[in-house]
């Protein structure tokens, strides 16, 4: 794999930032930003990062502004995915305050919190 990749978004050379202005004379371009692969790797453990194929946050919604439709045809999902897990439910005693008038009181109550646990 290449150390570098060019920004992803078909549009990038389109955005007038002075970072994009090469040539010399009259002869300017805007030019797509050169990306260095793994600039936010912070681990280095060569994971794939969305980064390493678009230059910012601005480029990266534009393409997905552009291309969500295709993306998730390519990617669709026809069934709901699911995960096997189990479940406790825990009571505990609470309060919960409530005005009455110049003064707070406490009203007690039960609640139920469910807590997932993994298989």
């Amino acid at each position: 794999m290449s150390e570098y990749n060019w920004c992803h978004n078909p549009d990038c050379h389109k955005i007038e930032t002075q970072s994009r202005v090469r040539g010399t004379g009259d002869n300017k371009v805007l030019r797509t930003v050169k990306i260095k692969v793994g600039r936010y790797n912070w681990n280095n453990d060569n994971t794939p990062n969305i980064y390493d194929y678009f230059c910012n946050q601005n480029c990266l919604h534009q393409f997905l502004q552009k291309f969500c439709v295709e993306i998730a045809n390519t990617y669709s999902v026809k069934q709901p995915s699911e995960t096997p897990i189990k479940v406790k439910k825990v009571k505990s005693q609470d309060y919960r305050m409530r005005h009455n008038g110049n003064d707070y009181e406490k009203i007690p109550y039960t609640s139920t919190t469910m807590i997932i646990e993994s298989k």
